[in-house]
């Protein structure tokens, strides 16, 4: 029975991207991509008409950037900078939502985060909440922080 329950961290371990981690890693991928072009068009063509909107989507693309290699990279450094990244992530969305609602008048145009990601269709606040939890549900073993 001990065996069993040694055995278990390993086989959850070996499952990291399996399920629901592939799916989260797919929509960070997509997030990244969707929030980079959208920075670059917006800081290339117009810039001045609202450059602290257009540098916080251009922010939020590098956090999504990191985010999504530091889910499918192995070991405890790259766990601590997916859970440092998606913190900071719910706390920009949280604030920059906040933010966009209660004084409209700082964002004359939208970044990823306005609104609670609301031009995203709400998927830069749920996916935070998901990733956390993903992350607290796969932590990594003794044995692969080792590797």
């Amino acid at each position: 029975m001990s065996d069993v329950r040694s055995a278990e961290p390993e086989a959850r371990e070996g499952r990291r991207m399996s399920g629901i981690g592939r799916v989260l890693v797919a929509v960070y991928g997509v997030l990244a991509l969707a929030a980079t072009g959208r920075s670059f068009v917006q800081i290339a063509s117009k810039f001045d008409e609202a450059p602290l909107a257009y540098t916080l989507s251009a922010l939020a693309a590098v956090v999504y950037i990191v985010a999504t290699i530091a889910l499918v990279r192995p070991g405890i450094a790259w766990y601590r900078v997916a859970w440092a990244t998606i913190v900071f992530e719910f706390t920009g969305v949280i604030v920059i939502g906040t933010l966009s609602i209660v004084f409209p008048e700082l964002f004359p145009h939208d970044t990823v985060w306005s609104r609670f990601g609301a031009g995203y269709l709400f998927i830069p606040l749920v996916l935070p909440v998901l990733g956390m939890w993903w992350l607290a549900r796969h932590r990594p073993t003794s044995k692969a922080v080792a590797s």
